[in-house]
């Protein structure tokens, strides 16, 4: 199974590993399925990493950072978002989320972003809670 995690997501399971979205992380580590991102997510994912409200969960310095986003490519699989055409008309920002999913075809999104969660009934896209619950 390819799941395309939303990057809050992936953040909030790594800072809270006894959370819902640690629950994801955990059986991600246990190989019960395979994530997808882009190099859009990379990016993002290095960026946000940094934020003094990250940081101060997290306590990572940049070394560590850096070192969690080379294993990170090492476990995901990237895809390139160049040929896809996605839109989430209620925040932009949003769209190489949703463009990971289509370009993977990846089985499911796992987000708690309501503007992507609006469009669940266009493509299989699943709250933290949801996706747990499928585990």
């Amino acid at each position: 199974m390819k799941i395309v995690l939303d990057t809050n997501v992936l953040l909030s399971g790594l800072a809270r590993p006894d959370s819902v979205p640690g629950k994801i992380i955990n059986a991600w580590d246990n190989h019960s399925f395979d994530i997808v991102v882009s190099e859009f997510q990379l990016a993002e994912l290095a960026r946000v990493l940094k934020y003094p409200k990250v940081q101060k969960l997290l306590r990572w310095d940049e070394a560590l950072i850096q070192a969690f986003i080379r294993q990170l490519c090492l476990r995901v699989e990237i895809v390139d978002l160049s040929d896809v055409e996605a839109n989430v008309p209620t925040d932009p920002d949003d769209t190489p989320i949703l463009a990971s999913l289509i370009a993977a075809k990846a089985d499911y999104l796992v987000s708690g972003d309501q503007d992507l969660l609006s469009l669940k009934h266009l493509y299989p896209i699943e709250s933290p809670a949801e996706f747990v619950r499928r585990l």
